[in-house]
């Protein structure tokens, strides 16, 4: 009978799983600070960033350096670029990215798309399919109901509450997000994930093969060391 991973083994991928997302958050929380300012009271991207690295247990002075390099130490030249494009069963797809080598970064993105049936597209030739939303996901029990979120919610300003199989999604504008999570954080009610995204106006229908060739895209382009969020429209 074969053996399953070692303790070790399991550790190191666990511990490489956990090293790409710090790497994902330092170099948002680098980027945030950097284009507005390093103050989280007055920067919503930031303060969202911050968040997400607390979320993960990230200490605290690896959030400090990532800073301390976006008010000019150590400073690099990191930048945002979106990729757009179409993968299998013509299910629209944008990657976010942050990179100091765009060349690098680009033929990467590509290859994604194109070994997985997919290609890429030209700026904005998916993006509008996709709106900017705040959203909110919560898990149902105990005290939080739906009946409570959608009171508090609405109140601050949400659009729309879907509640499903036992979660609850509160989504609203960007400009509302910070103040509809901190009505619901002051109720008691904290969502289990909560961040700015990209939400696509409808979705696309996928099975079978066509649907295990897309994931496998989705896969490689989130895998990609670059790549910071990945959006798609498919149903899956």
């Amino acid at each position: 009978m074969g053996r399953g991973p070692s303790i070790a083994g399991r550790k190191g991928v666990e511990d490489a799983k956990r090293g790409a997302v710090f790497t994902k958050l330092i170099r948002e929380i680098t980027v945030a600070a950097r284009t507005g300012g390093i103050e989280p009271q007055g920067n919503a991207r930031l303060r969202i960033a911050i968040d997400k690295a607390h979320a993960v247990s990230m200490p605290k002075d690896t959030i400090d350096r990532a800073l301390k390099r976006a008010s000019g130490e150590g400073a690099d030249a990191t930048q945002e670029i979106r990729y757009e494009g179409y993968g299998p069963g013509g299910v629209a797809v944008m990657v976010d990215c942050m990179t100091d080598n765009p060349t690098r970064t680009i033929a990467e993105v590509r290859h994604a798309f194109v070994k997985n049936g997919g290609h890429i597209g030209t700026s904005n030739s998916v993006a509008f399919q996709f709106s900017e939303v705040g959203e909110l996901i919560f898990e149902l029990g105990g005290v939080v109901t739906e009946d409570k979120i959608m009171e508090v919610a609405l109140e601050a300003g949400a659009e729309d509450i879907v509640t499903d199989e036992g979660y609850c999604d509160v989504v609203m504008p960007p400009t509302t997000f910070e103040a509809v999570k901190k009505a619901l954080e002051a109720a008691g009610l904290k969502p289990l994930q909560a961040e700015v995204t990209m939400r696509p106006a409808n979705r696309v229908a996928v099975l079978g093969e066509v649907a295990e060739q897309l994931q496998k895209m989705l896969d490689a382009l989130e895998n990609l060391d670059d790549a910071q969020d990945v959006y798609h429209n498919a149903a899956l």
